[in-house]
């Protein structure tokens, strides 16, 4: 069994969905050939645009040669963004944020662009000579190489 290459399947994939609405996420490659390719949209993913990539993908591949398992899904609600697009798709939303730093906050997502993201995150302060403490909102930049995981919130009211 030779393993299959992570580039391989990403260029195929790629080239697939440039002819759709959906975009790559992530890839990855086990030594045992589990692949899996996880896929998001600006709008929804259907269980048919993974039907499609997925038959694709093994339209592409020797069943011969390579034995493999391959899995195709959308990229979940709940799913830490991996794509600058991920961020763009969310702004708005409310998120929680890992730097690797290791320093942990939850906020909105105010903006994102190529390189990075603002986060809005408010916190308790006192301010002067006042006895309680106030709520204080603050836009904090972070380039994509200081975050670890950022991810949606989801709450339920």
């Amino acid at each position: 069994m030779t393993m299959i290459e992570k580039k391989e399947i990403i260029t195929i994939a790629e080239t697939f969905l440039k002819t759709t609405e959906c975009y790559l996420v992530d890839v990855t490659v086990s030594p045992d050939n589990l692949i899996v390719v996880k896929i998001d949209s600006d709008g929804a993913v259907g269980i048919d645009d993974c039907v499609a990539l997925s038959r694709h993908i093994e339209g592409k591949l020797d069943r011969t040669t390579d034995d493999f398992e391959l899995q195709v899904s959308s990229s979940g609600i709940s799913s830490p963004f991996k794509s600058p697009r991920q961020y763009i798709k969310n702004i708005g939303n409310e998120i929680e944020i890992i730097l690797k730093s290791g320093e942990k906050m939850t906020g909105l997502l105010k903006s994102a662009n190529k390189d990075g993201a603002v986060i809005t995150v408010s916190g308790k302060e006192k301010q002067g000579n006042a006895k309680r403490k106030t709520t204080v909102c603050e836009d904090r930049t972070f380039a994509y190489g200081e975050i670890k995981q950022i991810k949606n919130i989801i709450r339920f009211k």
